[in-house]
């Protein structure tokens, strides 16, 4: 029997201003995933289901986005992924920005360190018995940013993987694949936790988190 292919989906949350007008974290989160996907057809038949539901008004949803999604639908997901899931299958890297030192904060340094890390521990924690790891996250717009990216995922996996494993990085819009839909809504409940104290989802979802490491977690700040 082939060794399964282990599928890495990740989001991010807040933003690059390492000002004190910026987002107080930044995170970083992934899903592992090997198939069959249990909860892809369970959503796509609740996106048409939605799509089909005759009130007003119609709900025209081309894919699921936690943050544009309205209360009932965003309420009705998170009960999907805490149901179709594996438990352990989350990891997270949180950034308290304010800790960051200059030399780091240039997007093209801090996005490859992070994501270096994160990934790290989750391929650890992963890759036993699997043939392939392939890592997808959302499109990059911006090219200086996505060749950082690359060049950060190739390096981690590189240095992780025995040469006998084979990887992939790919780039593709969210709405192509309900793993990185998941992932977002994940990232969006972790994120709502550390930036503004809120753990409402959080909880609906916390047994799947297997990690939430604050990086700079005894740094100093340089900024406030």
């Amino acid at each position: 029997m082939n060794e399964p292919t282990l599928y890495i989906f990740l989001d991010e949350g807040g933003n690059f201003d390492f000002s004190p007008n910026g987002t107080r974290y930044f995170s970083l989160s992934c899903v592992s995933m090997v198939r069959p996907f249990r909860l892809h057809t369970k959503l796509d038949t609740y996106k048409y289901d939605l799509i089909e539901y005759r009130i007003k008004p119609r709900i025209d949803l081309e894919h699921f986005h936690c943050a544009e999604d309205n209360a009932h639908v965003r309420q009705k997901v998170f009960g999907m992924i805490a149901e179709g899931t594996d438990k352990n299958c989350v990891d997270a890297v949180l950034v308290e920005k304010s800790k960051t030192g200059p030399s780091l904060q240039e997007p093209s340094k801090f996005y490859p360190k992070m994501l270096g890390y994160l990934l790290r521990h989750t391929i650890n924690h992963a890759t036993q018995d699997v043939g392939e790891v392939v890592v997808i996250t959302d499109t990059i717009p911006v090219a200086r940013k996505r060749r950082a990216i690359e060049k950060a995922v190739k390096t981690t996996l590189k240095d992780m993987l025995d040469t006998c494993t084979p990887y992939r990085v790919m780039h593709h819009a969210s709405k192509a694949h309900y793993g990185l839909q998941i992932a977002d809504y994940f990232n969006w409940a972790i994120y709502r936790r550390w930036e503004h104290g809120d753990p409402q989802t959080y909880n609906l979802v916390k047994d799947k988190i297997r990690s939430e490491f604050d990086i700079f977690r005894t740094g100093t700040r340089h900024y406030y």
